[in-house]
Order: structure tokens, then sequence, then C-alpha cells
């Protein structure tokens, strides 16, 4: 079960507007991040102006800041689910991987995935050391569920916007979630909920399908 972060588990913004907030250039970003969602710049643009901001900083100023990332509520009970219900929770995201990385440990998923920021002595250089965007989010996901030996059809994703809408279109079931009029036309259900937890009874047709 592939689960987004920015837009998804991160309400009404993204993790690295976030960050760009304590690093310098929020507005900056937002307009970039409007202009993406837009489909006028892609993500590799995006990413290196991002990146830039990040020069000189530590990694651990960036997950001291992270503590206080806003997050909708029922993460926690959502991936309890998941593993109860024999669903691997899994972060597809295009979110920076100190990102993907603190979530993943804060909440126990499974794995993660994100574009890499360049990093020397332990500090941020301001350079992209690895971009990722959303065909490659896609192929993360597909690859992930090939090494568990389950097939695209029997995975699914919760997602809210344009970097979703790859990966909705490779598994066999799709969450909009608080998304995307673009993201909602193609997904199987569409949900709108200040609590993770209200996608589970869309959730659990992929575990009655199963059995």
């Amino acid at each position: 079960m592939f689960f987004d972060v920015d837009g998804t588990l991160v309400p009404g913004t993204s993790s690295s507007v976030f960050l760009a907030g304590f690093l310098g250039h929020r507005d900056e970003l937002a307009e970039a991040e409007d202009a993406y969602a837009s489909g006028t710049l892609d993500n590799r643009q995006v990413s290196e102006l991002d990146a830039a901001g990040w020069a000189g900083v530590s990694e651990g100023q960036v997950t001291g800041w992270l503590g206080g990332l806003p997050l909708v509520s029922g993460i926690t009970e959502t991936v309890a689910w998941c593993r109860r219900s024999g669903l691997v929770p899994v972060l597809a995201t295009l979110a920076w991987f100190p990102v993907g990385g603190y979530l993943t440990e804060r909440f126990g998923f499974h794995s993660f995935s994100g574009p890499r920021l360049e990093i020397a002595d332990g500090r941020f250089t301001g350079r992209v050391a690895c971009h990722f965007d959303e065909y490659d989010k896609r192929d993360f996901a597909l690859t992930q569920a090939r090494e568990l030996g389950l097939a695209p059809h029997s995975c699914g994703a919760v997602g809210d916007s344009r970097s979703d809408l790859p990966l909705f279109a490779s598994v066999g079931l799709s969450v909009a979630f608080n998304a995307s009029a673009g993201a909602r036309a193609v997904a199987t259900a569409s949900v709108d909920d200040d609590d993770l937890r209200s996608v589970l009874p869309v959730l659990s047709r992929l575990v009655t399908a199963a059995h």
C-alpha cells in the first residue's frame, strides 16, 4: 500500500515548503511548486531551486525541524491497520530523502522513496545528488511490489496530485485524498477528511480481494 507525503500526509502544503520556511526561501519555493502542479515547471527545476537553499545546513538541523512537520491525524493507526490486514505500508513520495527517512522511522513504514541532496562533511552542498520524478516514483513502487512478490493490480496508492498520476494508473486501487481535480478524475475513489483513517474503508477492498 503506497502513501504519498506532500499534500497527503502533510496537509495543505509540502514538507519542502515547510522546511524552506527555516531555510529562507519559502515563498519562492511555494510559487515554484504551484508551477509544477500546473505543468509549467518540471520536478527537476523545482528540486534544483529548492536544493540551493539547503547549502551549508547540517543534517542534524533538518532532523530537528522535521519534529514540527504538520501531519494529518491517524497515520500511526493507518499503518498499524495495514500491517494487521496483510498490507505492506510504503512511502512513495517525491519528498527529500531526509523527510522520507524521518517519517519511515517515526511511523514504521516498510520503505520510502525520494530525491537525494548532496552532502559533504555532514552538511548539504546546495546541489541535488539524485533527481526523482513522478515516473521514478511509479517505478519505485512497482519495484517494491515485485520484490514483495506482488502484482501491481493487487497494490493500492493514496495520493493527492500530479505526482501520483503515473502510480495511480499502475495499481489496482487508487485513493485521491484531499486531492486535486486531476487526481480525483483518475482515482478509484476520492476521500476528503483531516484523518487518514477515513481511507480505510476503501483500502479494505484490497484486503477483501486478496482473500
